[in-house]
């Protein structure tokens, strides 16, 4: 609803327009009502209207004073003239100010007012959706600008190394071309895009926003760069590079990618890390561009907000991170079941210090934790009574999104802490708690030899009164439950360790290897080495 602002010294003459116009018919607000032109442009000034109808001839400031000073504070103001005057000095006046009418009062009834506010509604909701329309075409044209710069980056990553191009003669939408000089391309990472990106309206504007800061930054720089985004989450910038002795080029480079780096700080509160690659003749930005976008072991080990010069990470040592998950998971089962919350923080900084000192390769490190992370849900679902909140599917998505090892060492502490929660939790909630205990007791040294009369004891219970409670409330005897706990450990150490079949039993207490071999076939089907062997083959596969 559009707002109208009647002013005129004739107050019988308000009071008449006030009751004859049928405002709201006309979808229209009857806005305010003034006696003189000042008194009307202080109001305004606050609460400015969408339609002015005023009188020119009024005290302290005329009408067409006030239209001058009102259309300077809204220039779209829509504005009606209505005077005892038909020279022509007034009604020049009214027309270089724009005004949609001028109406003589004595000639002037209420229907044709109506008619005249109809009409200027409906030029307003033109005017509207016209600079609508121009804001959608201008988004549209920078939006179609944009995705060609993608193109030309994709083009000339993606391009056959038998069909290069000279793309210092290609030209395209975008408005740029590559120049026959050498430049350096640069890799900029968004830190955190997809919490960031879920701020805005769309994915698009968030894009949009990074853009034009960017593109403002160069603008007041002495750098000549091109920019354009290749993924969501990664900006390239292409770099001009003079050769000179006089010119330090990478200490003007970095100077600007700092302000870069500000300026995303300041306007989205967004954190970037760049890597800077090599200075390449335009023939050779293709190579250098893909290995930026492969140095992922460097991106993943480098501090957040860092900007540095690519290098090649190798892995030098012939350490293979699996054969350590053995001993990885036994310290987790170990700190969450005793319920040690002070050891999770020194448990992952352990084992992400030495994953970084080794420098893995980053998707072996994903896998494994996240092994790590299944494994744990798998132990507190055999205890019966837990029910894990890890959702295998939601941590396959967010492991995905991590990229480097400082935000993967925060979420996997949250993952622990979460865990260790509901396992106290369950603990202390839990209507039998004797039960949960035993279990734990069970989990905790499953490496030993374990009798029903051991674990009655550690509670302080009968053994005959326990071994129903727990038969009742689990489902099978204690004896069955040790044995399927067991065997299910039998298969973690034939898949993660090359521990020999022997070694496995008398890890898990068995004094007789052909009596472990039975148990274990009765459990799986097929001995210890024929699974060991089945899935070497599946590993293969």
């Amino acid at each position: 609803m559009y707002k109208v602002m009647l002013v005129d010294d004739d107050y019988p003459a308000l009071e008449f327009l006030s009751e004859m116009i049928e405002w709201e018919k006309l979808d229209l607000e009857l806005h305010s009502m003034h006696e003189n032109g000042s008194s009307a442009l202080a109001y305004a000034i606050n609460d400015m209207p969408d339609i002015l109808i005023t009188d020119i001839g009024m005290p302290k400031m005329n009408g067409l004073e006030l239209t001058e000073k009102m259309k300077e504070k809204k220039s779209d103001l829509q504005v009606a003239i209505l005077s005892c005057h038909s020279e022509f000095e007034y009604a020049q006046k009214a027309l270089q100010l724009n005004v949609q009418d001028y109406l003589l009062k004595e000639t002037l009834d209420p229907e044709a007012l109506s008619r005249l506010l109809l009409k200027i509604k409906q030029e307003i909701e033109m005017d509207y959706q016209r600079s609508i329309n121009e804001v959608k075409l201008q988004s549209e044209v920078e939006k179609n600008r944009n995705l060609a710069k993608e193109k030309f980056c994709r083009e000339l990553i993606n391009q056959s190394p038998n069909r290069k191009r000279e793309w210092y003669l290609y030209d395209n939408y975008s408005g740029f071309k590559l120049e026959r000089r050498p430049y350096i391309p640069i890799l900029c990472f968004i830190e955190n895009y997809k919490e960031h990106k879920e701020l805005y309206s769309s994915e698009d504007l968030f894009n949009f926003a990074m853009e034009n800061v960017i593109e403002e930054v160069l603008m007041n720089s002495y750098t000549d760069a091109i920019h354009f985004r290749f993924e969501n989450n990664k900006l390239i910038i292409l770099s001009s590079y003079q050769e000179s002795l006089k010119t330090d080029n990478f200490g003007q480079t970095k100077e600007t990618l700092i302000k870069i780096q500000e300026a995303f700080k300041n306007y989205l509160d967004v954190n970037i890390s760049i890597l800077i690659g090599k200075n390449v003749q335009p023939d050779q930005l293709q190579s250098e561009i893909k290995n930026l976008l492969d140095s992922k072991v460097q991106r993943f080990y480098m501090d957040a907000g860092l900007i540095t010069r690519r290098i090649d990470i190798t892995n030098t040592s012939n350490k293979d991170l699996f054969s350590y998950y053995d001993e990885a998971i036994i310290e987790l089962r170990n700190l969450i079941f005793n319920k040690e919350a002070n050891k999770i923080q020194p448990f992952v900084n352990k084992w992400l210090t030495f994953i970084q000192e080794i420098c893995f390769e980053p998707e072996i490190v994903k896998e494994w934790v996240l092994k790590l992370l299944l494994e744990l849900k798998l132990k507190l679902k055999a205890l019966q009574y837990f029910q894990s909140s890890f959702n295998v599917e939601i941590l396959h998505q967010e492991i995905l999104y991590i990229e480097n090892i400082h935000d993967l060492r925060k979420w996997l502490t949250n993952c622990l802490e979460a865990a260790l929660k509901l396992a106290t939790e369950a603990i202390y909630s839990s209507n039998h708690k004797e039960i949960l205990e035993a279990c734990i007791y069970v989990s905790m040294n499953i490496e030993t030899k374990i009798c029903l009369d051991d674990v009655a004891s550690h509670l302080y219970l009968n053994p005959s009164y326990f071994s129903r409670l727990f038969k009742k409330e689990v489902g099978k005897t204690f004896v069955d439950y040790v044995k399927t706990i067991k065997m299910e450990r039998a298969k973690e150490l034939l898949d993660q360790t090359s521990d020999s079949v022997g070694k496995i039993c008398e890890r898990l207490g068995y004094d007789n290897q052909s009596y472990f071999i039975k148990l274990f076939k009765n459990y799986v089907g097929i001995t210890p080495v024929e699974y060991r062997g089945s899935n070497k083959k599946q590993e293969v596969l």
